[in-house]
Parts: structure tokens; C-alpha cells; sequence
């Protein structure tokens, strides 16, 4: 039992990004920035995508880069938490 709940942690999803928002309680709001080629012109896009991760201690404060981990739904919006916060806000 043990050993498949490990594999099934790996399998999740990691991502990185910048706080924009932690008004919420125990909430904070990230923008993801992606680049992608556009389909018809090859031409390289920025394309922000913005998660709703769960911080537990309140700790991450606006422009603080973070990495947060694909979790089971924890309200209507959240499915993400905060693993770490890699860089604080200067």
C-alpha cells in the first residue's frame, strides 16, 4: 500500500510561479507563464494561466516565486499547495 501511494505522489504535477494575489486566508492566486508556439505562424506566445493553491502558514507574500504541487480539490477553485517558496519578493 505504502509503495503505490509513492508512485502515485510522483506523478503529480509540479509547476512554478509568481504570487499576484494573498488576500484570501490560507489562498494565494499564481500566475503561470508559459511560452507556446503559435499553430499557424510558429511564432513563440507568452501565455499566463493563474492557479489557486492552498498555503497553509500564510507565509507567501505578493511577487514571491513559488512552487506548488497538484493536490485533491480542496474548495471550488483550489486543487493546488504550496510546496515551497523558492525566492522572496524584493
Amino acid at each position: 500500500m505504502t509503495q503505490e501511494s509513492s508512485t502515485d505522489r510522483s506523478v503529480r504535477k509540479i509547476r512554478e510561479g509568481i504570487v499576484v494575489s494573498s488576500k484570501m486566508d490560507k489562498t494565494i492566486v499564481i500566475a503561470i507563464v508559459e511560452r507556446v508556439p503559435h499553430p499557424k505562424y510558429s511564432k513563440f506566445v507568452m501565455r499566463t494561466k493563474k492557479l489557486y493553491a492552498h498555503d497553509e502558514a500564510n507565509d507567501a507574500q505578493v511577487g514571491d516565486r513559488v512552487r506548488v504541487m497538484e493536490t485533491r480539490p480542496l474548495s471550488k477553485s483550489k486543487r493546488w499547495r504550496v510546496i515551497e517558496i523558492m525566492e522572496r519578493a524584493k
